[in-house]
């Protein structure tokens, strides 16, 4: 007679891991589900709070509140960057500085 526990049939095995998989599967849809859900009401106050900011700056409300569905990868609505605008004699002194040092780089070599 064998010592020890009985052992399992392979396909009771896979029947509990398939069942495991399942709950494991139910388990992330709700978080997603959640997830979801909780995005909707951070964007609508994100919206919201767009919206005040507009109407103190006196700004429309379509340029402050994009739209409520955006997946991140947009920049942020804002003023647009300048550019600085180098002047001609600005230009000339650092493109003299810069032969200069490109001149002593190649006497080293």
């Amino acid at each position: 007679m064998p010592r020890g526990r009985p052992r399992k049939k392979p396909t009771e095995i896979l029947i509990k891991s398939a069942e495991m998989i399942g709950w494991a599967l139910g388990g992330l849809e709700r978080e997603i589900l959640d997830t979801r859900q909780r995005l909707t009401a951070l964007t609508a106050q994100a919206n919201q709070l767009r919206l005040r900011i507009a109407a103190k700056a006196g700004t429309t409300a379509s340029s402050a509140a994009p739209a409520a569905e955006t997946d991140g990868s947009e920049a942020p609505v804002g003023r647009k960057r300048r550019r600085r605008k180098m002047s001609a004699e600005a230009r000339r002194k650092i493109s003299e500085r810069m032969k200069k040092t490109w001149a002593e780089r190649r006497k080293k070599t």
